[in-house]
């Protein structure tokens, strides 16, 4: 496969602090979802960039999609049940419709 363009990686990186101030995640909390060895921006995307570069596009997305699952799966743990975050099921249901879209579009 290919790499993510610096366009992309812009791209990537913007959403990804979007998505962590969203959350109410960190960087170390990424770094820990991905088994990155750093909380650097830098290094997150070089391990996102790797997930690419072996499964394209539906691959990072389905990437991004497990660590939501992961961060919620944690959160019902710590709380006691499974009441989800306020915007935590609307970010996983923004996720899962693109990584339909994006998998629409693989298809010959």
């Amino acid at each position: 496969m290919s790499s993510l363009t610096s366009d992309q990686l812009e791209d990537l990186q913007a959403f990804l602090k979007d998505w962590l101030r969203h959350t109410g995640r960190t960087q170390a909390d990424l770094r820990r979802a991905l088994h990155a060895a750093s909380i650097r921006m830098p290094v997150l995307l070089e391990v996102l960039q790797r997930t690419y570069s072996r499964q394209g596009l539906p691959g990072l997305a389905e990437q991004l999609c497990g660590v939501e699952e992961l961060w919620h799966r944690e959160d019902g743990a710590a709380e006691g049940g499974d009441a989800p975050l306020p915007g935590l099921d609307a970010s996983l249901g923004q996720l899962d419709l693109l990584l339909q879209e994006i998998r629409q579009e693989q298809q010959p």
